[in-house]
This record gives structure tokens, sequence and C-alpha cells, in this order.
């Protein structure tokens, strides 16, 4: 009698649910900076609704459409957080492969604002015109490819084990790298974007652990530099009679004075709970200039007082400590040097926009961070937080 061999009933294995895989502990939603996203979100939710406050009325500006510069804004965050996930999903390291390619094309757009195609706005000929009311401004961009071309440059050794520290000769070549847009920015001139730049430098010589002597002899060679440019008459006129303004606050308040008096003055009319949104009497009389991309932060002080305005610096202040946490935490050099010239970026960039606002600072043409209208601003601050959450999801789960 023959018997049947003995049927083993395979053991059902249930797969992963799409769900489960979202929000498991390794993948991509998790390892998210949620708080560092949470608040550039907010930031940009709160700017729109002060770019809307302060177009809806200018019709010479909103052509007639009391919401096109809403909507156009709101374009601009939803065009940011594209390019945000396309980084995130790109990483940082991949894109490292891709720096001289974007550095090239960097340097190539602002060396076309030298060309016809260049165009003037408020004073600055840093922009390039698209057609059909688009525009854009190189420089904002170049601040991101000098962050990732000095990492790439700077990281390289270190992270190969072959040093512990960056050589001279490695320094001298990120110099180098920063100085040809810087060079073609300033004969703009765009100072402001200049000023961000050299800023941005010296962070990222700070995090890649070279020599001091490189700090404090580029502070040096800059203050030397300003006096030079200053002697040279690089400025143009309307930069020359900023700095004036700004060291005599009482030259000429109704012309080089006037921006920053009228900016002082919306700001101190708020108080402590503002004028309530869409009632501020500086904004909608048109009193301050430029309120919906340099001057937006007098909207901000204007209509939601004293605690508005200081929510705006309490998320700039959040998005700053988390890049900083990331930079610390990152698990190789060149992931720390990124993270750490944007955190220079970002801090100088909005302490010069608010501080020229309140008059202690210059008056230097900076959009705020995340709050100003401007898509090329928008859309570089954006990628900035791509890389930064980039550089937070590759570091080791326990950190």
């Amino acid at each position: 009698m023959t018997t049947s061999p003995e049927y083993t009933v395979p053991r059902y294995t249930p797969e992963r649910s799409t769900l489960a895989k979202v929000f498991a502990r390794n993948s991509m939603l998790w390892r998210l900076d949620w708080l560092l996203l949470g608040s550039a979100l907010l930031l940009s939710f709160v700017g729109t609704l002060l770019v809307w406050s302060a177009t809806r009325e200018r019709t010479e500006l909103n052509q007639g459409d009391p919401e096109h510069f809403l909507f156009r804004n709101v374009l601009n965050v939803c065009i940011g957080l594209a390019l945000a996930g396309g980084t995130v999903m790109l990483g940082h390291r991949r894109l490292r492969g891709a720096v001289p390619a974007m550095y090239g094309i960097s340097v190539l757009l602002v060396a076309l604002v030298l060309t016809p195609l260049g165009s003037t706005i408020n004073g600055a000929h840093a922009w390039i015109k698209l057609g059909g009311g688009f525009s854009i401004q190189p420089s904002e961009f170049t601040k991101v490819t000098i962050v990732l071309g000095m990492a790439m440059l700077l990281a390289a050794r270190v992270d190969a084990g072959d040093r512990e520290y960056p050589d001279h000769r490695t320094v001298v070549q990120a110099l180098v790298l920063a100085a040809v847009p810087m060079a073609v920015v300033m004969l703009m001139p765009d100072l402001g974007s200049v000023m961000v730049m050299a800023v941005i430098v010296l962070g990222v010589l700070l995090a890649s652990g070279a020599s001091n002597r490189w700090v404090l002899g580029l502070i040096g060679a800059g203050a030397g530099g300003a006096v030079l440019v200053w002697q040279l008459g690089v400025l143009d006129q309307y930069q020359i009679d900023r700095f004036a303004a700004f060291a005599n606050p009482a030259l000429d308040p109704s012309g080089v004075g006037y921006n920053t008096n009228q900016a002082r003055i919306a700001i101190g009319s708020g108080g402590l709970f503002g004028k309530g949104l869409f009632e501020g009497t500086q904004t909608t009389g048109r009193f301050v200039p430029e309120q919906q991309t340099d001057f937006v932060f007098t909207v901000a002080g204007e209509e939601l007082g004293f605690l508005g305005a200081g929510l705006i610096i309490v998320l700039l202040g959040v998005i700053l400590w988390r890049a900083c946490r990331i930079a610390r935490q990152a698990p190789d050099l060149y992931g720390t040097i990124v993270a750490a010239g944007i955190v220079a970026w970002f801090a100088f960039q909005s302490f010069e926009n608010i501080g020229m606002t309140l008059g202690i600072m210059p008056v230097a043409g900076l959009p705020l961070p995340f709050v100003s209208y401007g898509g090329s601003s928008m859309f570089a601050v954006w990628i900035a937080v791509g890389l930064l959450q980039s550089v937070k999801m590759r570091r080791p789960l326990s950190a």
C-alpha cells in the first residue's frame, strides 16, 4: 500500500500594505523634518497674505486685478514645493555629480544679465525677462550653486578619508569657484546678492574645518574690497545714497531716506496686535514703496502688529535651528557644509531684510526668505529646503 507524500500547506505571508510602507520608520515620509517643512509652509502662507494685502489696491502693479499677485504668489510657492520635492527625490549626493553643470549654467545666466537680454527693475540690472510678464533673477540660483560647488570641493578628500580637513590648495579652488559669479553679479551691480554670497562663503569655510586664517583673511580682504569699491565708483548712485541714508537717517527724508522713514512709521503704527489684515493705512495709502518685495515686513508690522511680526521672526528662527541641527548631525562633511551654507544664507538675508525696515541695516534690495514676492527667490529657498531635507534623510535613523 502506497502512501501519498505529506502535503504541507504553504504559509501565507501578507505583503505590507502601501499605507504601511508609507508610514514605516525607514520611509521618506517618516524621515522628513516636519518642523522645518511646516515652518517654511506657514511662512509662505503668511507671506502670500501679506503680498496680497500690499498689492490688491495698487492698480498700477496688479493690472486692475486685485488678486493678480495672490494667484501668482501661490503659483510660485507651488513651483517651489515641486522643486523641493524633486531635490529630495534626487538627493544632495546624487546632485553632487551634476554640480559642475549646474555651476556652469548659473554663471552663464548671470553673465547673460550683462547682455541686451538683461533688464533693470527697481534700479538693479539683475533680471532676464522671459516674456508674458515673467522674469528670473539668476543671482538667486547662484547662491545654491555656490553652496553646492564649494561643498563638493572642500569635502571631496575629507569624505574619501585622505585628509582630516581641506588643504590650502582646495580652499583656493573653492574661493575661485565662488569669486567668478560674485564678480559678475557685482558688475550688475547687485550689492545685496554679493553680500549674501560673501556670508555664504564664510559660513562654508567655517563648517569645512579650514584654517581660521582663511576666514580672518577673507574678512580683512572684504573690508579692504569695500573701501576699494567705494573709491573706484563701482557702485551706482542709488546704492551710495542708500548707505548715506543709513548713516544719517535725517538725510533727505523726502528723498533717499523716504523708504526707511515710511517703513519705520508703518511698523511702529501697528502696535501690539496690529490694525488688522488689509486695514493698514500706510499700506493701503501706498506710502511704503516695494511692500510686496523688499519691504514686505512693514505690512506684517502694521497689520499684524508686534505679535504677528514676531511670529515671522520665530518661524525663521525655527528654520535656522532645524538647519543647524541637520548640519551638526550630517553623516559626512559634504552634508554638513551644504546645510551650514544654507544657514549662513538664510540667517544673513533675513537679518538684512528685517534690519533695513527697522533702520539698523542699510537698504540692500534683498527679499525676506519665504515671505517676499518673487519667483526666483521663492524657488531658490525651497530648493534649499529640499537640500536640507535630503541631508537629514541620509543620516542614520538613530541620529
